[in-house]
C-alpha cells in the first residue's frame, strides 16, 4: 500500500503550494500536517513524496514568469555564441543563477543523511520556525529597499543562493524566508528580493524533486498520491505566487514573522503534551 493516501496527498498538495514561496517554511508546515494525520515524517516514502510535490510548485513558477525565463535563457544561449551578448545582465543573470545553486546541491547531498533523519524533527521545525522569524524581522528593518532586479549581481545572487543552505539544514527555516531575508539585508527592495527568491528555487527545487523521485516510488509512495499532489501543488502555487508579489508591494513581511512564531510556539505546545510525535 502507498505510505500517502490520494486524499492525504490533496491536503498536502495544497499545504505545499501554499507555503512553497510564502516565507513560512513549506518544509515545516508538511511535516506539521503529516504529524497531525499520522503519517510518519522521517518515512523514506515520505520524505521523498515530500521532495517531488515541489516539483508542481516549481512548474507553478515556470508558467507565472515564463517570459521572464524565456528572456533570461535566451539571453544564455545569446552569449554562449555571441561576446558581446556577454555584456548583457540577463546573460550574466543566467550564469549567477546557476553558480548560486552549486552550494546547496554540495550540502545536500553531503548531509543528506542528517537532513532525512535528526534534523527532520518537529522539534527542529519549532525552533527554526521562530528562530528564522527573528532573522525575518532583523532583515525587514535592517534593509534599506533601495535596489531593484536590474541592481543585483553575482555576490548578491552567491549569498541568496548560498543562504537556501539554512532551510536545507533546518526545516522551518524556509527557504524562501532565508534568501528573502538575505537580499533585504543586501539592500534590495522586497519585490526584488521576493522575485530573485523565485528565480534561485528553481533550479535547485526541481533539482530535489527528481531526484527523490525514484526513492520516493520505490519506497512505497504510489504513482497515483504523487500525480495528485503535484498538481494540486501546482494549481494552489500559482494563486500563491501571484497574491504575494502584489502583497510585498504594499506590505513587510511583520504578518509572515507574526504568524511564523505563533506557528512555532503553537508547535511546541503539542510536542511537548504529546500531541504530536516529533
Amino acid at each position: 500500500m502507498s505510505a500517502i493516501s490520494v486524499g492525504q496527498a490533496v491536503v498536502l498538495g495544497a499545504v505545499e503550494g501554499v507555503t512553497e514561496f510564502l516565507p513560512v517554511s513549506s518544509t515545516g508546515h508538511l511535516k506539521i500536517t503529516e504529524g497531525l494525520m499520522n503519517i510518519p515524517v522521517d518515512d523514506d516514502a515520505v520524505v521523498g513524496f515530500s521532495a517531488v510535490i515541489q516539483v508542481g510548485a516549481i512548474a507553478a513558477v515556470l508558467v507565472y514568469f515564463r517570459k521572464d525565463i524565456v528572456r533570461i535563457v535566451s539571453a544564455w544561449f545569446r552569449g554562449l555564441r555571441d561576446r558581446e551578448e556577454r555584456h548583457q545582465h540577463d546573460y550574466k543573470f543566467a550564469w549567477w543563477v546557476i553558480y548560486a545553486t552549486i552550494p546547496i546541491v554540495v550540502v545536500g547531498l553531503a548531509a543528506k543523511p542528517l537532513i532525512e533523519g535528526p534534523l527532520a524533527s518537529l522539534w527542529v521545525v519549532a525552533g527554526s520556525l521562530i528562530v528564522g522569524s527573528a532573522v525575518m524581522w532583523a532583515a525587514d528593518q535592517m534593509g534599506r529597499h533601495k535596489r531593484g532586479e536590474d541592481d543585483t549581481s553575482f555576490k548578491d545572487a552567491m549569498l541568496v543562493g548560498s543562504s537556501q543552505i539554512l532551510a536545507l539544514l533546518f526545516p522551518g527555516f524556509s527557504r524562501s524566508g532565508a534568501t528573502m531575508s538575505t537580499a533585504l539585508v543586501l539592500d534590495l527592495d522586497r519585490v526584488a528580493a521576493t522575485r530573485l527568491s523565485f528565480f534561485l528555487g528553481i533550479p535547485a527545487l526541481t533539482g530535489a524533486g527528481i531526484y527523490e523521485l525514484k526513492d520516493a516510488l520505490g519506497t512505497g509512495a504510489g504513482a497515483a498520491p504523487l500525480a495528485v499532489g503535484t498538481v494540486v501543488s501546482f494549481v494552489v502555487a500559482y494563486a500563491s505566487i501571484a497574491w504575494l508579489l502584489k502583497f510585498v508591494a504594499k506590505h513587510s513581511f511583520n504578518a509572515f514573522v507574526i504568524y511564523r512564531v505563533v506557528v512555532g510556539l503553537a508547535l511546541f505546545g503539542l510536542l511537548a503534551t504529546g500531541v504530536l510525535d516529533s
